[in-house]
């Protein structure tokens, strides 16, 4: 317990510091790094180490975009044909005796047949929701709705659970969660906006409105909600607890960001259609 807490105690702030402080770089450089642990940690579960080695190539590959973004908007158009490049190169793997169309047949095969390595694609395509949220005016602010909303929704969800859990969620995937623990979590990713949305106003002196910022709180949990469940459905039926070590107290990147990666894309896209 006083890992799990040392760790948050240091963490948050530094997250925040990072996605809200540091420059717009500074962040992608951040998602970088944790699209491939992510992704990486998923494989591992998924596919065992061996193979996850091999695949990690796909989210370093993609990390390496979303930071290349931030340095060089002009670059989205070459991201499908550097992807592609990477995918060759991976699967011809420098052996001379193998023919280009081999190696080309071998990445059709397994990304259409093989949908654990497409992890390798969903995992950098949810982080980069947050990169895109910091990237709209305010954005400093803005890239916090979908933590907001996902953690909000997880802390209420857990102590009214605790308090008044009875009948079972989801038993088959995640035993300890509850019906009256996930209606819980809605009502906390709902208040936890509405206090966003009052610091966002007094903050930078627009015109937030309040039923928005609640609504996105609602989709924020129902979909942070939907991820914490999906991801400890693979946890369940690969038999593990925690997908890593890297935070103490708290497992790994998934393990903490599991609800933020269904909220962030859905949420960026609403904010930048109605920024349009």
């Amino acid at each position: 317990m006083k890992q799990r807490i040392l760790v948050a105690v240091v963490g948050i702030p530094a997250l925040l510091a990072v996605l809200c402080i540091a420059p717009a770089w500074a962040t992608a450089l951040l998602l970088a790094a944790l699209t491939v642990i992510a992704a990486h940690e998923l494989l591992t579960a998924v596919c065992g180490p061996d193979k996850a080695r091999r695949w990690t190539v796909l989210p370093a590959v993609c990390g390496v975009l979303l930071l290349a973004r931030a340095v060089w908007p002009g670059c989205a158009a070459l991201e499908g044909l550097l992807l592609a490049a990477a995918l060759f190169l991976w699967a011809y793997n420098g052996q001379e005796s193998r023919r280009a169309g081999d190696a080309a047949q071998q990445v059709i095969t397994e990304l259409t047949q093989s949908l654990p390595q497409e992890a390798g694609f969903a995992i950098p395509w949810a982080f980069s929701g947050l990169y895109g949220l910091r990237t709209l005016d305010n954005g400093y602010l803005l890239v916090l709705t979908p933590l907001v909303a996902a953690f909000c929704s997880d802390a209420l969800a857990l102590f009214t659970g605790m308090a008044l859990g009875r009948h079972k969620l989801a038993p088959l995937v995640s035993p300890h969660k509850t019906v009256e623990g996930a209606a819980g979590g809605l009502v906390g990713g709902m208040a936890g906006m509405a206090v966003f949305c009052a610091v966002f106003r007094a903050m930078t002196h627009t015109a937030l409105s309040y039923s928005l910022c609640i609504a996105l709180g609602l989709l924020g949990a129902v979909l942070g909600e939907l991820g914490d469940l999906s991801f400890s459905a693979v946890k369940r039926q690969y038999g593990i607890k925690d997908y890593g070590r890297l935070l103490p107290g708290h497992g790994g990147v998934l393990d903490r960001f599991d609800s933020v990666l269904f909220a962030a894309p859905v949420l960026c896209a609403l904010l930048r259609a109605l920024a349009a």
